[in-house]
C-alpha cells in the first residue's frame, strides 16, 4: 500500500489507546518547533511533508504504531524504568525505546544516502517522539504500563496517571488551542532557549524526564484524587516540558537541514 493511501486510513482511524501527550500536546510541541525553523530548514521540512505542517503529522505516529506496517515502532515512543532503578542502569529492550528511537531517527533524517520516503517517516516520527520524551509517564514503570495501571481519580471520577498527564491535567490548566499554547508559552530569552536545548541528547533528555517522572509517582500514590491543588501545582511542569520539546525539536531540525545553523545540541551531526 502506497505511503498516501495508508495515510488516508490512518487518519479516519482512532488510536486504541493514547501514547503521548494528547493530541493538544503534540500539536503544541510541532508549532514550537514550526515557529523556531530557519528559512533554510522549513524549506526542506515543507519538501519533505509536501506542504503541510509539522502539526498535521505530529499525532499520527499513535495511529500509525497499531497498523501493520509500522507495529514495530510500537515501544519507540517511551522507555520503562521501574521503582528504584538507576536511568543509567535500565537496559533498552530489543524492540527499542523512545531513546534510541529518536538516535535512529535523527540519524536517518541526517545521512544523505537516505531515500525521500525514509526521511518522511524519520521526520514524521522524530517530530512526535520529541512530544513522548518529555511525557513523564513514558519514563514510567513497566509494571503499571507507564501508569495506565495505576488507578487515580480526577475530581472524583475514576481514572489513570497516564491519562491524567497526557489530556486531563494540560486541559484542566488551560483550554488553550495549541496556538495559544505557543503564543503564551513560547515566550523565553534567547538565553533561556540556548539553556533549555545546549548540550542535550535523547538520552539525557529521558534523564531530565524521568527524574520528573519519579517526582510524579511520589505526589500521585494510588487512590489520589487530582483536584486544583495538583493542577496548579503541576502546570508549571506541562508547560515547561511543551516549551522543552518544541524549542530542541526546532534545533534538530535547524541542525540537520541548514548548514549556515550553529547548532545548540550535543549530537554531533556534523
Amino acid at each position: 500500500m502506497k505511503r498516501n493511501q495508508i495515510l488516508a486510513t490512518l487518519l479516519a482511524t482512532a488510536a486504541l489507546q493514547m501514547f503521548g501527550w494528547g493530541q493538544k500536546g503534540h500539536d503544541t510541541t510541532a508549532y514550537i518547533a514550526e515557529c523556531h525553523l530557519t528559512p533554510a530548514a522549513k524549506a526542506m521540512v515543507d519538501s519533505l511533508l509536501d506542504g503541510k505542517s509539522l502539526v498535521y503529522y505530529a499525532n499520527w505516529p499513535d495511529n500509525a504504531c497499531y497498523t501493520e506496517p509500522y507495529a514495530y515502532t510500537k515501544t519507540w515512543h517511551y522507555k520503562n524504568i521501574e521503582e528504584g532503578e538507576e536511568y543509567a542502569k535500565a537496559k533498552d529492550i530489543p524492540e527499542g525505546t523512545i531513546v534510541t528511537a529518536l538516535n535512529s531517527r535523527i540519524d536517518v533524517l541526517n545521512d544523505p544516502a537516505s531515500t525521500r520516503d525514509e526521511k518522511w517517516l524519520a521526520l514524521v516520527l522524530t517530530v512526535h517522539f520529541l512530544g513522548d520524551i518529555h511525557q513523564p509517564m513514558h519514563m514510567g514503570r513497566y509494571v503499571d504500563r507507564g501508569g495506565n495501571r495505576h488507578n487515580i481519580k480526577f475530581f472524583g471520577s475514576g481514572t489513570n496517571l497516564h491519562t491524567v498527564w497526557d489530556t486531563r491535567l494540560p486541559e484542566a490548566a488551560h483550554k488553550w488551542s495549541y496556538t495559544e499554547w505557543q503564543n503564551n508559552i513560547d515566550r523565553a530569552t534567547p538565553e533561556e532557549e540556548k539553556a533549555i536545548v545546549a548540550g542535550g541528547t535523547p538520552y539525557s533528555w529521558g534523564e531530565e524526564t524521568y527524574e520528573i517522572c519519579k517526582k510524579v509517582y511520589e505526589a500521585t500514590p494510588e487512590g489520589t484524587n487530582v483536584a486544583y491543588d495538583y493542577i496548579a501545582d503541576w502546570t508549571p511542569t506541562i508547560e515547561l516540558q511543551y516549551l522543552r520539546g518544541g524549542l530542541r525539536l526546532a534545533d534538530i531540525l535547524n541542525t540537520v537541514f541548514d548548514p549556515e545553523y550553529q547548532p545548540l545540541n550535543g549530537m554531533n551531526l556534523r
